[in-house]
């Protein structure tokens, strides 16, 4: 059995994340065009924060992605479908691939939740960043396709999409950096002494390049391979998916988010740190960033390097964040996957490694 298959496939709805079918389907057959029942659910079982739906009709398939529960039960600003729902919707028709959307509720008298319905995009989700089973040339094309897609993102005329309100201007790092702090200190379950030294240490040893309020674009803030639906055979992202941390604010921070994963080791947390690249056919880190470069044209790989390891300590401190947000779910019963204890259990290894990097920067 491979380390990812727990996140692979559905599993029938259990537990707090049960919801009365008959009444949703009734919901659906009054507000989403084309809706036709009878409707059977299931459960996906990857993802963690916001429940994503399988729903099943005789004629199609859909998905539903939902809150975890009740506004009054979660934490600030977390788990906002809503914005998810209006960034799909904006992003249609541009070099960004995105699932059609459907419809959104936000009214809980229908389920106890929030939640919005939209395409099922048949395709391979792929776990692995390895990508084993691969050929070098297959591997290389994947990973050129998501710099492709990461690029587009941040280089779409937002405004003209009519996201310009999608996010607060200015200071995107810095309002980050306090965002994930608060967050992190809210969700506390153990004591971690480099959170609360990265907690002190980031806000004062911001860069010049992380304030440049020119560089402003849609930002999804989880890029990573197994947030793409690729092509059932072809190395092609259909949809990008998980939109729930997206707002406007610094490209270069999310990009180089999604360049953690050459620092981390697999099995710690999905990563290609330490394998022999080039024996994979996978692009060095290095080759990577100037493709990006290339086609955004924001910054050069050597400017961006000298930044690099307070982009890194950012980074590596705001999924430490996210993780520990995972954990206290799991206390609070309110986590949506089996393997989410085993994420929460992620937040002491990534904050040492983003000290380690918080360490380098002179």
């Amino acid at each position: 059995m491979s380390q990812f298959d727990h996140f692979v496939g559905t599993r029938p709805v259990t537990g707090s994340h049960a919801f009365d079918v008959p009444v949703l389907e009734r919901w659906l057959q009054a507000n989403m065009p084309g809706f036709e029942g009878p409707l059977s659910v299931e459960m996906f079982k990857g993802g963690q924060s916001n429940p994503t739906y399988k729903l099943i009709t005789p004629k199609c398939a859909y998905v539903m992605r939902a809150k975890p529960g009740p506004v009054a039960k979660l934490l600030p600003s977390a788990h906002a479908v809503e914005r998810e729902f209006a960034v799909m919707k904006g992003l249609a028709g541009t070099a960004v691939p995105v699932a059609q959307m459907h419809v959104l509720c936000e009214d809980e008298a229908i389920m106890g939740r929030a939640f919005y319905v939209m395409e099922f995009v048949a395709g391979r989700v792929l776990w692995d960043q390895s990508l084993p089973g691969m050929t070098n040339s297959q591997r290389g094309e994947i990973y050129d396709e998501m710099n492709r897609v990461i690029a587009a993102l941040h280089t779409v005329k937002f405004a003209d999409q009519g996201l310009a309100n999608y996010g607060k201007p200015g200071s995107y790092i810095e309002r980050q950096i306090g965002r994930w702090s608060k967050q992190y200190v809210a969700s506390q379950t153990q004591s971690i002494p480099e959170m609360d030294r990265l907690m002190a240490w980031l806000p004062s040893n911001t860069p010049s390049s992380a304030k440049d309020e020119s560089l402003v674009s849609i930002v999804h803030g989880d890029f990573r391979l197994d947030n793409m639906m690729f092509h059932p055979t072809e190395p092609k992202v259909l949809a990008v998916l998980d939109w729930e941390l997206s707002t406007l604010g610094h490209p270069l921070a999310d990009f180089s988010y999604h360049c953690m994963a050459w620092h981390i080791k697999p099995g710690s947390f999905r990563g290609i740190g330490g394998l022999d690249h080039k024996a994979l056919g996978i692009p060095e880190e290095a080759e990577y960033i100037q493709r990006y470069c290339q086609r955004t044209g924001f910054t050069t790989p050597e400017k961006l390097a000298l930044d690099w390891n307070f982009y890194m300590a950012y980074n590596l401190f705001r999924i430490a964040a996210i993780l520990q947000g995972i954990a206290k779910r799991v206390v609070d019963g309110t986590a949506s996957s089996d393997q989410a204890k085993a994420s929460g259990n992620g937040a002491k290894p990534m904050a040492e490694l983003a000290w380690q990097f918080a360490s380098q920067v002179h």
